[in-house]
Formats: structure tokens, sequence, C-alpha cells
């Protein structure tokens, strides 16, 4: 099972899927744990062009170039290979990211990352759990980690409630896969919801 988890800067993405590695793990389960931007040595490379330095490095549709090209060589290198070995992926953040943030922030480029998408990529996970925040404690957690990757997080605010309602949004156009997850509690509390809902989806 391909499994992506999803939601703004600071919901804690990366804590639960850290977290239900470890518990799948423990239930006897071959985790992969990756991310994206990254996952693979040369994605990884793509990475820090992309979320480091001025806000305005990139324009929107050269980013939608950058994150496909890290997204193919992850899904050739590390993903698909996993699955293939009948192994559980864990991705932090997937193609619905990019629909959001290179999609939505600035401009309406989702039909060309749609487009981009199904061209090379071709791979939606089989489940999505969208961790939802409130955009100023996250973006908050966020700042609050003082870390060099902080590009998108220096676009503010207002891109942050943009992205909270555009994942909601994509959590109903693609309600198949999505399932929300409140992550506006103790770390443990939505760690124990997420584990529930994918031993539901593992059956």
């Amino acid at each position: 099972m391909f499994i992506s988890l999803e939601g703004i800067d600071g919901s804690g993405k990366s804590t639960q899927a850290r977290l239900l590695a470890e518990a799948l793990r423990d239930a006897g389960r071959e985790v992969v744990l990756t991310r994206e931007p990254g996952g693979s040595p040369g994605a990884e490379e793509i990475r820090s062009l992309v979320l480091e330095g001025d806000p305005d490095r990139w324009s929107a549709e050269t980013e939608i170039l950058l994150f496909t090209a890290a997204r193919r060589d992850h899904l050739e290198r590390t993903i698909r290979p996993a699955l293939d070995a009948g192994k559980v992926v864990i991705c932090d953040r997937f193609a619905d990211s990019t629909r959001m943030y290179q999609g939505l922030s600035r401009g309406d480029l989702r039909a060309q990352v749609d487009a981009l998408h199904d061209l090379m990529i071709g791979r939606e996970p089989d489940l999505t759990l969208l961790i939802d925040m409130d955009p100023e404690k996250g973006l908050a957690r966020a700042k609050g980690r003082k870390g060099t990757e902080e590009r998108f997080e220096d676009f503010g605010l207002e891109l942050q409630r943009q992205m909270r309602n555009g994942f909601l949004a994509l959590s109903r156009e693609f309600s198949d896969r999505f399932r929300v997850i409140d992550g506006d509690r103790p770390p443990e509390e939505v760690a124990a919801d997420v584990f529930t809902t994918v031993q539901q989806a593992l059956v």
C-alpha cells in the first residue's frame, strides 16, 4: 500500500509519518518511510533547490517542472521498487502538495500540474491522510523550527490559509482516497487516529 500524508506547513505530517511507520513496523509490516521533494539521491538534490533561498527564486511554472522531475526519480528509484517488493510506502507529501503549492499559490496552474502528473507520474497514493491544522498555529510551529528549508513558509500566513482551503477541497475531490485527520490535538491522539485509519484500509 502507498500512503501519503498531506497538509499545510507545521501541521505535523512528518511526525505522524514517522509514528505511523514505527507502529506498522511494530505490527509486523515492512515499511519504507520517505518524503517529497526528495526520497532518492537525485530528488534530494532538487529538494535543496526548491526549498531554500528567496521566495521568488523560481517561478511557479519552473517549480512544477522541478517537483515533477524529483517525483519521477523518487517513483523510479524508491516508491515503485518498494511496492513491487510488497512493502508499505509512507510518503511525507506527494503530488497533492504540488497541486496546491504550485497549482494554486501564484495563479491557476492546476491544469498544467495535472497534465504533467498524468504524463510523467501516472500514480496516486492508495490512501492520503490530510492532517488538518489551523494555519496560524501551523505557521508558528513551522517558523519555530528555525531551519533552512523555509522558502514556502516565507510566503506568509495568507498562503497557508489558501493551502488549507485547497487541501480540504482536494479531500472532497478525491474522497475515495482522502481521510481528514484533526491535527490540532496532542501528537499521540492524532497518531492513534492515523493508525486506526490505516489499519482499516490495510484489511
